[in-house]
């Protein structure tokens, strides 16, 4: 098992059968992406809330209860920058490993991100978190469905915006430093733009790779990395859009 099998394209043959029997197992695996994804964000969204609202936050944050504010612990800058390590982590796993341990994997990521965005809840008001999931879901779906269908090759098109991610974490990075709040509005609108071009491009990457005649374990290793990419690009679409649109308490 390597990388080069999980990424592989479709061969000259594939192509030419008959387009019902591809889009069968396409839709399959592309349902089995999607529903990866899902539960992934409901994990995150579960133990965001859970770290929230029960006494779990003081071990993550150090909260101000006047001004509702919270800063990071010693543990919590652990739990923050845990789940970087693991996306670095994770294509090892995913191709010298069990599927089981690269479920694992998935599962406890989306979790370590829910602990680590559990400070939203102290930051922005519900219905403005409800409000802006939803204006997200909708962008996130337009996007997706023109990754899906489109015609054109986006593979340059994501060369660039990946230059522009790198652009846009060296600046975050920078302004961590400088706490200038123009440049923290502009770096949202930036993320919201690059996130949304990551999404059509990762779905027509995920679309690519697929394989009618892979085994079993192959499809579903696939899926588990399609998740991944899908899910960080709507994590980064809702947290840029919500510093943009959320109502702060």
């Amino acid at each position: 098992m390597n990388m080069n099998e999980i990424n592989r394209r479709p061969s000259v043959e594939v192509l030419n059968k008959p387009k019902t029997y591809i889009d069968e197992g396409l839709r399959q695996y592309m349902i089995k992406v999607f529903n990866y994804m899902g539960a992934g964000l409901c994990v995150t969204a579960l133990m965001a809330y859970l770290v929230a609202n029960t006494g779990l936050i003081q071990f993550f944050y150090n909260v101000n209860p006047q001004t509702q504010t919270a800063s990071l612990s010693f543990l919590g800058w652990v739990v923050a920058l845990a789940p970087l390590a693991m996306i670095f982590a994770f294509q090892y796993v995913l191709s010298r490993k069990s599927l089981a341990a690269s479920q694992l994997m998935f599962w406890g990521f989306s979790a370590l991100m829910g602990a680590s965005l559990a400070n939203i809840f102290l930051v922005y008001t519900a219905a403005s978190m409800t409000r802006v999931f939803l204006i997200s879901a909708a962008t996130f779906g337009a996007m997706s469905l023109y990754g899906y269908t489109t015609k054109r090759d986006l593979s340059n098109f994501g060369s660039f915006l990946f230059m522009g991610l790198i652009g846009l974490i060296i600046a975050s990075l920078v302004n961590i430093f400088l706490q200038s709040p123009a440049l923290y509005y502009a770096l949202s609108y930036i993320g919201v733009a690059i996130f949304v071009g990551l999404t059509a491009y990762d779905i027509q990457k995920v679309k690519n790779i697929y394989y009618d005649s892979d085994t079993q374990d192959i499809a579903s290793r696939k899926a588990i990395s399609g998740a991944l990419s899908l899910y960080l690009d709507f994590i980064n679409l809702f947290l840029n859009l919500l510093s943009i649109l959320g109502d702060r308490r």
